[in-house]
């Protein structure tokens, strides 16, 4: 996070499935890549603007894959990599057409992988890890961030049958984990802890802008577009950049939910913040090329309301340093 701000790079490539494609970085592109902690894939919107027919047919009829490496000279990285789902071909007037891109990361195993697996009495819970990535292995899953499993053996056997998701949805509820696909990995993130990895610092000379803000979903951190921030990961918010509150809801009935929100969003005197969503938004020919966190404070407790959409839904969890 030290590296300077200054001179962009990026590279947005289009390919088949043999991994023969095109470098669209020279040309006029905007880009919107929404990444977070919760099961559904992660996904991205790219526009590409007055390409010649032919390359918009290749685009449309044999490209299946998309990468996006953005960033800074000092501090530039991957931040999507995905499937193809949906090409749009259009014009916002009659001399400048566009073709819109819309990827996804992890889909098709989302969506399809399926599994129908024994376990044995006394088999240890890293072991179902592996099966749930070899039904996900034909769609090109790895294996990403894991913590530190139980050592204990399973005291019954089980079976593993129907959909992946489903199956990986119950292991997380018992392991107290968020689950998701992160750049084509299977990706374990402990409700209580957080991926391992340095801390960088956001201040304003490592392009934090603006201040943050406290909402209802958590601390919104803008930044200068920034790869190296990911998800489950700590962040630190320099001691001299402020937070701004949220405003309660003063009737009655508001009373409850601010009770709960007052524990899910509180800020953290450290500055230390879990990152929950990290979105990139670029313009390769405007002003946009920033990055926006949702976090929550290392120590926060969640509600089970707060969870209803993650992977797993405990009454309580408490987001805190091991």
């Amino acid at each position: 996070m030290s590296a300077t701000q200054y001179l962009r790079k990026m590279k947005i490539a289009l390919a088949g499935a043999s991994g023969d494609g095109l470098d669209f970085s020279d040309f006029k592109c905007t880009f919107r890549v929404r990444r977070g902690d919760y099961q559904n894939p992660n996904s991205c919107d790219l526009t590409i603007y007055n390409l010649a027919d032919t390359t918009a047919n290749r685009i449309q009829n044999e490209f299946t894959q998309m990468e996006i490496q953005a960033g800074y000279e000092g501090n530039y990285g991957l931040i999507f990599r995905g499937t193809i789902k949906q090409v749009r071909k259009g014009r916002l007037q009659q001399k400048d057409s566009y073709v819109a891109v819309t990827a996804a990361d992890g889909d098709e195993a989302y969506n399809f992988s399926t599994m129908s697996v024994s376990i044995a009495a006394g088999t240890q819970p890293a072991d179902a890890v592996s099966a749930f990535l070899s039904s996900m292995a034909k769609f090109g899953i790895t294996q990403g961030y894991v913590p530190k499993l139980p050592q204990n053996g399973n005291v019954r056997g089980r079976v593993y049958f129907g959909m992946t998701k489903e199956e990986l949805r119950g292991f997380a509820t018992n392991y107290n984990c968020a689950w998701s696909i992160q750049d084509g990995a299977l990706t374990l993130i402990p409700l209580t802890s957080y991926a391992p990895g340095p801390i960088p610092l956001l201040s304003s000379t490592t392009g934090l802008i603006g201040v943050p803000e406290q909402t209802q979903n958590g601390i919104h951190i803008k930044l200068l577009l920034n790869p190296s921030i990911r998800i489950g990961q700590l962040v630190k918010l320099d001691n001299a950049a402020a937070v701004n509150r949220y405003r309660y809801g003063l009737d009655i009935q508001s009373q409850a939910a601010n009770q709960l929100l007052s524990t899910s969003i509180k800020t953290n005197a450290d500055g230390l913040y879990y990152v929950m969503v990290a979105n990139h938004s670029g313009d390769t020919r405007g002003n946009e090329w920033y990055t926006d966190l949702i976090c929550l404070a290392v120590d926060a407790t969640i509600p089970f309301s707060a969870l209803a959409q993650t992977a797993v839904a405990p009454e309580s969890a408490a987001i805190k340093m091991n």
